[in-house]
């Protein structure tokens, strides 16, 4: 690694933005670094391999996993984490022993650091591809299973919301169906957390055949659904005992919803206000 170009990176953001594709042993590591970063910063890698409970070679790969070479480049680069500030929740993990106080102040800081860690993990250029995609699309359908579909419906509300043309799902025949049907003027955004599920899968590849654009917002970097897809945003950040990352996952992708709802309404500010005004007007005559 080219240690000038690591410097001044926040280092335990990078950790936690990785952590989904470290092994269970690496894990280890990173959650001694993350509830120990200041004692880190200051002790030798046999000391880190210990307090880790790993053997030394597993430190080095977890180093190597992050794009280090040097243990010593990585404590630098902790160090000057540490000395901008750039971390203010560090990690905390839930036990069995808190109580609702503690959990709700470990909660609260553990999503603080999970929008934190969106700045390191959405891409702005993939932001604007997917909205400049939907802009040029005559029809979009949003689909996930499981709790990605609560995703996609908000993502369906929102288009619907500023006029455009489109339909939601989460039954797998449905989806198939309505992939089946788009074209190259369509666009198909799939939510999910593992970018594994077969049935986002086989749709992804059913829009793709009649040459439909495909966005995926997902968690992982070199799942299937990213491969497939036109275009992908990340969405993880970390997993801990009692949280997993798909909650983390879910809480960003309400953000990138609402980030591409922005995009959208910006790049013709006065056709999407005359749209949102309709569609307040439509709801207003169910309200008393």
């Amino acid at each position: 690694m080219n240690g000038k170009k690591r410097r001044n990176r926040n280092v335990l953001v990078l950790i936690r933005t990785n952590y989904n594709i470290l092994s269970t042993s690496q894990k280890k590591v990173a959650d001694y670094v993350l509830a120990n970063p200041e004692l880190v910063m200051t002790t030798s890698l046999v000391d880190l391999a210990e307090g880790g409970n790993v053997s030394e070679p597993t430190v080095f790969r977890f180093l190597r996993k992050l794009g280090y070479d040097s243990y010593q480049v990585f404590r630098v680069d902790l160090a000057q984490t540490l000395a901008e500030g750039k971390d203010d929740n560090f990690y905390s993990e839930i036990n069995e022993q808190d109580d609702a106080g503690e959990i709700r102040d470990k909660v609260l800081a553990f999503t603080a650091n999970c929008f934190n860690d969106g700045k390191q993990i959405i891409s702005a250029e993939s932001l604007k591809t997917a909205a400049n995609m939907i802009e040029k699309s005559e029809h979009i359908v949003t689909i996930g299973v499981g709790a990605s579909y609560c995703m996609a419906y908000d993502l369906y509300h929102k288009l619907m919301r500023l006029g455009i043309s489109s339909q939601v799902t989460n039954d797998t025949h449905i989806m198939n169906i309505l992939c089946s049907r788009l074209t190259e003027n369509d666009m198909l955004i799939c939510f999910s957390h593992s970018g594994e599920s077969r049935e986002i899968l086989e749709a992804l590849r059913i829009a793709k055949k009649g040459g439909a654009g495909t966005v995926a917002v997902t968690s992982y970097k070199n799942s299937t659904a990213t491969v497939l897809a036109d275009c992908s945003i990340l969405s993880s950040s970390y997993e801990t005992h009692y949280r997993a990352d798909s909650m983390t996952s879910r809480i960003l992708q309400l953000g990138i919803i609402d980030m591409l709802y922005i995009l959208l309404v910006l790049h013709d500010r006065d056709k999407r206000q005359a749209e949102i005004n309709r569609s307040r007007l439509a709801v207003a005559r169910n309200k008393t």
